[in-house]
């Protein structure tokens, strides 16, 4: 099994993209769970969501609390909250930013860990012309972590959003794959 925890804030879809990526695990027979955990807060503030992958069904029912992958979707949580804690040895980070993935690497002290950055909001105001990079950062998963096959992701994103707003998403998602630099 693959756990995969999200870190982002209220109204950014953190909700969305997790059921996104297991949507595309399910398509691709696998057994999921997604589901989000935040408290009474509005919109801005952190918000966390989790997304199991399996080959097998999953008999767990809790928050992720030693995940295999963690991906920060909003880039102003690094500092703010302890967004690698649980992450397995040898995990895997994958985080929207303007730094490189050595200096997040060095900044996060995760010297064991797989970085993967990519400058998720750039690619969402070049292709939607807003700061709605949730689904960038399903592009730069697919890449650091090939949980699902990207045909998968087209067909969920293009089920979710119709029309020019879903093929525009299949588009960050395809350039997001492409950007994403990493360091072991």
């Amino acid at each position: 099994m693959v756990e995969v925890r999200w870190h982002g804030r209220g109204g950014q879809g953190i909700v969305t993209v997790s059921r996104l990526l297991a949507h595309a695990a399910l398509l691709d027979g696998k057994h999921v769970q997604a589901f989000p955990e935040f408290g009474p807060e509005r919109r801005g503030a952190p918000v966390t969501g989790y997304t199991r992958i399996s080959d097998e069904p999953i008999s767990i029912h809790s928050r992720i609390y030693t995940p295999n992958v963690v991906v920060i979707v909003d880039p102003t949580l690094l500092g703010t909250i302890d967004v690698t804690g649980g992450l397995v040895e040898n995990g895997t980070i994958v985080a929207n930013t303007e730094k490189t993935a050595a200096e997040l690497k060095k900044e996060l002290k995760a010297e064991k860990a797989k970085v993967f950055t990519v400058n998720a909001t750039r690619i969402a105001l070049d292709i939607l012309g807003r700061p709605i990079y949730n689904t960038a950062m399903l592009g730069a998963l697919a890449k650091a972590a090939p949980l699902v096959s990207l045909d998968s992701l087209d067909k969920v994103v293009k089920e979710r959003f119709p029309g020019t707003i879903g093929e525009k998403n299949v588009a960050v998602i395809k350039r997001a794959y492409e950007e994403a630099k990493s360091v072991e």
